[in-house]
């Protein structure tokens, strides 16, 4: 089991005015292949917590739906709020926002 703190600690290095992938994410951190694992960590986050989990979008760049009323549009704001368009698919264009690191 990967320890939810070392997926945090990834994701809070994700500097504003980026977003990671689920499947980077689990790159990052050493477990390839554990991209929906990443989004069950994420899941599981405390309301109040600090973790920027706003910046993790799936490999097309879109917002992953969540079930919960308004969060899906609750993350698009916060990702515009830091100035990450959106295409007219509501897209994001990973080439231009995707968080480059210098293990990638």
């Amino acid at each position: 089991m990967i320890p939810h703190k070392k997926i945090y600690d990834m994701i809070c290095r994700i500097p504003e005015g980026k977003v990671a992938t689920y499947g980077q994410i689990a790159r990052l951190i050493g477990y390839p292949n554990h991209s929906r694992y990443i989004g069950r960590a994420l899941s599981q986050l405390e309301n109040n917590s600090n973790v920027p989990w706003h910046r993790v979008v799936n490999a097309k760049g879109k917002i992953s739906p969540r079930g919960l009323d308004g969060c899906d549009d609750y993350q698009k704001i916060l990702l515009e709020e830091e100035k990450i368009i959106f295409n007219d698919k509501n897209c994001i264009l990973l080439k231009e926002f995707q968080w480059k690191t210098d293990k990638q």
